[in-house]
């Protein structure tokens, strides 16, 4: 999603990988689901056929809205309800010539260089009674990464000199397999706020100086960086996942509430947008769930800002950070 040429490359290799047949296994018994996915795999998806209704045009990704002061604390459409509203600075140093004003231009974003493999990573979703319990390594399945911390020969280093090293970690999510909505809305915390289905940890929409991080902060190519523990995340849909999710309803992760987070398309394959959206970036509709098709409240993607999480709709499990 950082350049357009690119995008197609995941494109042709997504395809490719389908041809040579998923390392994916699947099983449903009585009320216990599982899916494992393991590096040399496919990632799992779940998309739905069908017409996704909009009710806005499509943003541009040459012009996105940026995000940058669009921090609160109360939920409101395009906005991050965030616990944390005091920030320490941190990330990116230098804007980015792709930042004009209050737009970006995500195609003209640069990224991390490098294509580092990941042997050891895995992503396994395992569904037992109420409790929906995730174990990943935290390192994407299928993917590369870039090279960290950013070296001062890369092109990046001139706006950004992450020196946060990549430490694959096990980590383990027991979330509601089945969530309902909470009274009222709560803000999203600095840190994990979810799982994609790449394997790899999700973070809201800020930098450590809260303002806008996909817009601010360099990337590598599949969309992730590490922090200062060495944990790597995104803080959208990164465009590795997002080429692999073509349909009108694809499942790509989970917020740590247990709902599900989709990328979901027009009929002319259009992301939705704010304006489809409530103020925790969700809706309800018909979605498949644990291979039901059912109406239940979800998560949406989209290509502007705040991307996927910006409040909770249910119940959040604590992740000790």
């Amino acid at each position: 999603m950082r350049s357009m040429t690119w995008r197609l490359g995941v494109l042709l290799a997504m395809l490719a990988l389908a041809a040579c047949g998923p390392a994916t296994t699947a099983g449903n018994t009585g009320n216990t689901t599982t899916i494992t996915v393991t590096s040399g795999g496919s990632s799992s998806t779940t998309s739905t056929t069908g017409t996704t209704t909009t009710t806005a045009a499509p943003v541009s990704l040459k012009a996105l809205p940026l995000g940058d002061g669009h921090v609160g604390t109360t939920p409101q459409v395009g906005y991050v309800d965030a616990c944390q509203t005091s920030f320490n600075g941190g990330g990116a140093f230098n804007a980015g010539p792709w930042i004009h004003g209050s737009t970006w231009d995500e195609t003209a974003k640069i990224a991390v260089q490098g294509s580092v493999k990941w042997p050891q990573a895995s992503y396994h979703v395992s569904v037992t009674g109420n409790q929906r319990i995730i174990t990943t390594m935290d390192v994407p399945v299928n993917f590369t990464t870039g090279i960290f911390p950013i070296s001062a020969s890369d092109p990046a280093y001139a706006y950004d000199r992450n020196p946060n090293t990549i430490q694959p970690q096990a980590i383990t999510y027991t979330l509601p397999a089945t969530p309902t909505v909470a009274a009222s809305p709560s803000c999203v915390n600095m840190g994990s706020i979810g799982i994609l289905s790449d394997g790899v940890v999700l973070f809201n929409a800020l930098d450590g100086e809260g303002r806008d991080a996909a817009a601010h902060e360099v990337l590598d190519s599949c969309g992730g960086h590490p922090e200062r523990t060495g944990q790597y995340h995104h803080h959208d849909i990164p465009p590795c996942l997002l080429a692999t999710a073509t349909g009108s309803s694809t499942l790509v992760g989970y917020a740590l509430d247990g709902f599900g987070i989709y990328v979901e398309r027009d009929a002319q394959g259009n992301l939705l947008t704010n304006a489809d959206l409530d103020a925790c970036h969700g809706r309800t509709s018909t979605i498949t769930w644990d291979g039901q098709q059912v109406s239940m409240y979800h998560y949406v993607a989209t290509a502007e800002y705040p991307y996927t999480v910006g409040c909770y709709k249910g119940t959040p499990i604590h992740m000790g950070r």
